[in-house]
């Protein structure tokens, strides 16, 4: 396929989404390669669970034809066998995950100088109920005696001239929580989400959760180069793309590592160019969006706040730009892996205001103010900055997501 034929494929897919997605819209993309929409507002975080029709959407290869329920998942490595959509739905039980999924170069757009790829704001984040079998019980079914340890790579279906498009993930995270997903909010997979099955991995960054599941291979490490029985590449998505670290250095290639926490992998010594697994805390303000001026008064501010398997232990919101924070109350749902809710009360007075919201988890992580500059490198993060990376990936500054609101006098 040429250049201009993928070009084209991807204008049809885009715009195909739009119509059917009326709550996203489209995001830029420099280099072109991927198909991408964002929610389209900041009302889709003012609520716990995202419409499907506001959910974004990210992959690099065309969609897969897939014009039946004959696809199959394939095992290999230290599993074995095959089965298709059917037959897993069929064979195990039907559970439900509630999953915050964010895609791990949100907040890329907010890098200067500007990164490549796709320049996102905050709108590459929403939470949906996904439906599918457990996949320890899967796992358990396709292995003679499954191992405490390992690691669990994913192979998605996708067309790719290169090769192919392979995550890996450790064997305890999978038995853990993850899922083959098949429903998202009561409805099919749309194809644009990876129709028919999708490992789901509550918590961690959307690209471990690969669509247009192929292939689900057990072995002692993460993927590598020629580490899978097929043709052309198999480990840039883990081992070179995905990866946090400074500009012109190349990732090391590592076949394990101690830790999936990417903010742990940052602060630590283990690994020199952390791996986008396990989510940065974040949060972000849905109303008031600063669309429009409101009236002078007491307001309630709302939003979402995340941090991946860990839990969110402290919102606060500021109306001053960042010069003074009111701790907010979190409240909703509470599941883990998934977003919760958080409002306070603002009484608002005439005039321009700078509203932000920054997070705290559990292990008392702070969202940083800013991103830092490609000089600084990892080290921004000692000084309070998000490092700047040369993929633009996991970036949780909050004063980027800053919204002005225009109150107008009560009359």
């Amino acid at each position: 396929m040429t250049t201009t034929d993928r070009s084209r494929e991807r204008r049809e897919e885009i715009e195909a989404i739009l119509e059917r997605k009326p709550g996203v819209r489209e995001v830029r993309d420099e280099a072109d390669r991927y198909t991408v929409v964002g929610a389209a507002g900041r009302g889709t975080y003012a609520n716990w669970l995202t419409p499907v029709e506001e959910h974004f959407v990210c992959h690099r290869n065309a969609i897969p034809e897939i014009e039946d329920d004959s696809w199959s998942v394939a095992f290999s490595g230290g599993l074995a066998g095959e089965a298709s959509v059917a037959e897993l739905a069929e064979r195990f039980p039907t559970v439900a995950v509630a999953h915050t999924m964010e895609c791990a170069g949100n907040g890329r757009g907010q890098h200067e100088p500007e990164t490549g790829s796709v320049q996102w704001g905050f709108e590459a984040a929403a939470t949906a109920v996904w439906t599918g079998v457990p996949l320890s019980s899967v796992l358990r079914a396709f292995s003679e005696e499954l191992p405490e340890e390992g690691w669990l790579t994913a192979v998605g279906g996708d067309p790719d001239e290169e090769g192919v498009f392979a995550r890996s993930i450790p064997l305890e995270k999978a038995v853990d929580d993850c899922i083959l997903a098949v429903g998202v909010n009561g409805r099919q997979i749309p194809a644009e989400h990876g129709y028919p099955v999708r490992l789901l991995v509550p918590g961690w960054y959307g690209v471990n959760s690969v669509k247009w599941l192929d292939e689900l291979r057990l072995a002692d490490s993460m993927v590598t180069e020629g580490s899978l029985d097929r043709p052309g590449r198999h480990a840039r998505w883990q081992q070179e793309d995905y990866r946090i670290h400074p500009a012109g250095e190349a990732p090391e290639w590592m076949e394990t590592i101690g830790t999936a926490d990417t903010w742990g992998q940052l602060e630590s010594d283990e690994v020199a160019h952390p791996y986008t697994f396990d989510q940065n805390v974040m949060s972000v303000i849905g109303t008031p969006d600063g669309e429009g001026s409101i009236r002078a008064g007491e307001i309630d501010v709302c939003g979402v706040a995340w941090a991946g398997d860990d839990s969110v232990e402290r919102v606060e919101v500021s109306f001053t730009g960042g010069d003074e924070w009111t701790e907010a109350e979190r409240f909703g749902p509470e599941y883990s892996g998934a977003w919760r809710l958080f409002r306070c009360s603002w009484n608002a007075e005439p005039g321009t205001h700078r509203l932000v919201s920054r997070a705290t988890d559990e292990h008392g992580r702070t969202q940083p103010a800013t991103i830092g500059s490609p000089e600084e490198g990892l080290d921004a993060l000692g000084s309070g900055r998000y490092p700047w990376n040369e993929g633009g990936y996991a970036a949780n500054a909050y004063l980027p997501n800053a919204l002005e609101v225009r109150v107008e006098p009560d009359e």
